[in-house]
């Protein structure tokens, strides 16, 4: 029985281990930027859903009573029957939102009514800033703009 030579055990150089290294190094540049944009699209594509659903429950509110609710009253109105301003007579004993919402940054979402960009209401939120304006994923989002 013979034992092996060293020469049949060879195993990487350093040069051969650099080169996988780098290669590595060129990939996660490339992909990791990639996954780490996601959470700001989650929260944008969340934005748009939420304001699309406060929508919906507004148009309910409004064909129940014949009426948006009022900037003043504000989306606590489709969680509890205003008192104050103009009062609706046919609200929905169960309301038309749970909870007030708000956006996915934690602020609430403005209310216009009537909206200075639509004529019945305007829905926005400012974006991941917070401050009106705003590029990429801290622009506002409008309910106007929203298909």
């Amino acid at each position: 029985m013979s034992l092996p030579s060293y020469r049949s055990c060879r195993g990487f150089t350093l040069i051969e281990i650099m080169v996988v290294v780098v290669i590595l190094g060129i990939l996660a540049a490339m992909i990791v930027p990639r996954l780490l944009s996601r959470p700001d699209m989650a929260k944008v594509t969340k934005a748009k859903i939420d304001i699309k659903s406060i929508e919906e429950s507004l148009g309910l509110f409004k064909l129940d009573n014949g009426f948006y609710p009022s900037t003043e009253q504000g989306l606590k109105a489709l969680v509890t029957k205003p008192e104050t301003g103009r009062i609706p007579t046919g609200y929905s004993i169960e309301g038309y939102l749970k909870k007030v919402p708000v956006d996915p940054w934690n602020k609430p979402y403005i209310y216009i009514s009537p909206g200075v960009n639509s004529t019945d209401f305007d829905i926005i939120s400012h974006g991941s800033d917070n401050e009106p304006g705003g590029e990429g994923f801290a622009a506002d989002i409008n309910s106007w703009e929203i298909e």
